[in-house]
């Protein structure tokens, strides 16, 4: 690769940054990317997570505010978002790069499906909010992040709408309290799964120096001014690229 595509996969990296920070499916962006660029599927997965981390805590820095009297609430799910992680971090090293290449695609349709639903999840939420309808149930919730986890660690590609969904329909917060926990908790599986990839794994290591640079910038700007973008723009040109990518690994790989 030369200055053309590193400057491509930086841009990525901070677009996806920005995206997770927000919605919580960059992923979307920068996996596409480097698939562009002849990395193979599973090699550019692994890049991709290990990339994506710095993102993740800068995102959850910006939203520091929001976290304020959430610390017992993450102490009792940040465990078991870290076993997920690492359950799903073995399981895709574990299978066979054939079955990812299979997998991928139906996961990247789900998470596009997700990120289309995600402001209809919201209003959701909220009207249940109004209604009093939100209870809390520990069970169904750290059962919840501990599968989303697993999800993260094997691929990840919106997994933050899914932990938004599970925060949101047992917990009484706010969306914007309800994001700032999402940050973490997502922070938490990818650094998991990232420390197995860099202990185990086959690593582009270029193309996650690119990432972590881009999406460090980007999760701070997406904490601070993603909610100005156009969000429907968003949520269509991150679907349009997704079924894309799927098409490519389905039928061209």
């Amino acid at each position: 690769m030369g200055p053309t595509e590193w400057l491509a996969i930086f841009a990525a990296g901070v677009g996806a940054g920005g995206v997770d920070a927000v919605v919580g499916s960059g992923t979307l962006i920068t996996f596409p990317t480097l698939l562009a660029f002849g990395l193979p599927p599973v090699v550019a997965n692994v890049s991709n997570n290990i990339g994506l981390v710095p993102g993740n805590v800068s995102g959850a820095v910006g939203y520091r505010r929001e976290l304020v009297g959430q610390r017992g609430l993450l102490a009792r799910l940040g465990p078991l978002a870290a076993v997920g992680g690492l359950a799903g971090a073995v399981l895709l090293l574990w299978l066979p790069a054939a079955a990812f290449r299979l997998i991928v695609p139906v996961l990247i349709l789900i998470s596009c499906g997700l990120v289309l639903i995600d402001p209809r999840v919201g209003a959701w939420l909220a009207a249940r909010r109004e209604a009093g309808r939100a209870r809390h149930s520990s069970l169904v919730l750290g059962a919840g992040i501990f599968l989303s986890g697993a999800y993260g660690g094997y691929f990840g590609a919106a997994q933050g709408v899914l932990v938004i969904g599970l925060l949101g329909m047992v917990l009484h917060e706010n969306l914007q309290h309800v994001d700032a926990a999402k940050n973490v908790l997502v922070a938490i599986v990818n650094g998991i799964a990232a420390l197995v990839f860099v202990l185990f794994a086959h690593v582009a290591w270029v193309a996650v120096l690119l990432i972590a640079a881009g999406s460090t910038i980007g999760g701070l700007l997406g904490a601070r001014y993603g909610r100005r973008l156009p969000s429907a723009a968003l949520r269509w040109l991150i679907v349009v690229v997704g079924v894309i990518v799927s098409v490519k690994l389905l039928f061209f790989s």
